[in-house]
């Protein structure tokens, strides 16, 4: 529920299917607290076809610096490619407003640390889309997970195991580093280990491994890792694009139940089954029913956190250390797989090459090297 009646105006940053097809809907899902005003993109047919769908009254762009000096908008929805998320994000935030930016928020630690100090200089905020945190689902999960109720957390596994074939990585910004940031560690299976993370906590130490099979780009294809966690659970990750049969999927094992969440691109309340041990008696495993209203996960729900928090004035979820943490969790990964030795939490800052790029400046990685 909105804590105020105002309606924030929006402006969204691109227009292709991320944004008419999450961000419109979930757009219109808030309609009674915000207004779409205006929209960006480049390319004016698409941008002439996105507002032909979004309605009359919604400005249209083709430069994010003329929209800002015209429209001055509460919040900024931004689903360009990665490569334009930092300086779109600066961009924003300089001019006052709240950003809501699709995964990932920017290609490095060193761009975060651009964003993070846009946000204290002007009072506003950047969040980054990871809507897999939000339904009512994975918000009890979580609750169950952090309050002991299931007991320690012990083992979990963190899966995304997609498909995507040659025509895919033919669109000119996939499968580099400079403009996506990396292969699906970076834009795929980002989403499930974000989960993961915000499920468990803290880690401690990252092992990893990672190679191009398939295709051929500069980044990986398939990545895998095993992670400590601070209370001393294991897990292991799989990040993807090479697998015919797609799923997602999260398992926790604690000490009395095992948690496991099984989808592709979204989850409900039914997706998540929770199995007691032995030792549980029952009246306990009734508490873990799932709540009695399913939202699934979406934009629409992560929007809607992202308002509540706008309205009352706070950080919103997604943002600050939340948004940095699961981007060093990739950072870690790369510097794990490319060197071959554990990273460990809070050792990549300035100075080190993982800190200014995924690749690390590592010669069988970096652009225009072994490739």
């Amino acid at each position: 529920m909105s804590l105020s009646p105002v309606r924030r105006r929006v402006a969204v940053v691109g227009t292709g299917a991320i944004v008419s097809g999450g961000h419109l809907p979930a757009l219109r899902d808030h309609a009674d607290r915000v207004e779409l005003v205006a929209a960006v993109d480049v390319d004016q047919g698409r941008l002439d076809d996105f507002r032909a769908s979004a309605g009359e009254r919604v400005a249209g762009f083709t430069s994010m610096d003329a929209m800002l000096d015209a429209v001055r908008p509460d919040l900024v929805l931004i689903g360009t490619p990665p490569s334009l998320h930092r300086e779109q994000t600066v961009a924003a935030l300089k001019a006052g407003a709240w950003v809501l930016c699709e995964k990932p928020l920017c290609l490095s630690l060193a761009e975060y640390d651009d964003i993070a100090a846009a946000e204290e200089a002007s009072g506003a905020y950047a969040s980054v889309i990871f809507q897999h945190r939000y339904g009512s689902g994975a918000a009890h999960a979580r609750e169950l997970i952090r309050s002991g109720e299931l007991g320690a957390p012990l083992v979990a596994h963190c899966q995304t195991t997609w498909y995507r074939d040659a025509a895919y990585y033919s669109v000119p910004w996939r499968g580099r580093w400079a403009t996506e940031g990396g292969g699906p560690t970076m834009g795929h299976g980002i989403h499930q280990f974000d989960l993961m993370l915000h499920l468990l906590g803290e880690w401690e130490e990252v092992r990893a491994m990672a190679a191009r099979l398939v295709h051929d780009t500069e980044g990986e294809d398939v990545s895998t890792a095993l992670v400590r966690f601070r209370g001393g659970a294991l897990a292991t990750v799989v990040n993807t694009v090479l697998s015919p049969d797609e799923v997602s999927r999260i398992r926790v094992d604690c000490a009395d139940a095992t948690v496991e969440l099984t989808h592709l691109y979204g989850h409900g309340n039914d997706d998540w089954v929770y199995t007691p041990a032995r030792h549980v008696p029952g009246e306990r495993v009734a508490a873990w029913r799932a709540p009695a209203k399913d939202v699934p996960s979406s934009h629409t729900a992560q929007l809607g956190a992202f308002l509540d928090a706008y309205d009352a004035g706070v950080r919103p979820p997604g943002s600050g250390a939340e948004a940095r943490g699961t981007l060093e969790f990739a950072a870690a990964l790369y510097k794990a797989a490319f060197t071959g030795r554990p990273v460990r939490a809070g050792e990549i800052g300035a100075g080190d090459p993982f800190h200014a790029a995924m690749h690390g400046g590592h010669p069988d990685w970096a652009p225009g090297e072994g490739v």
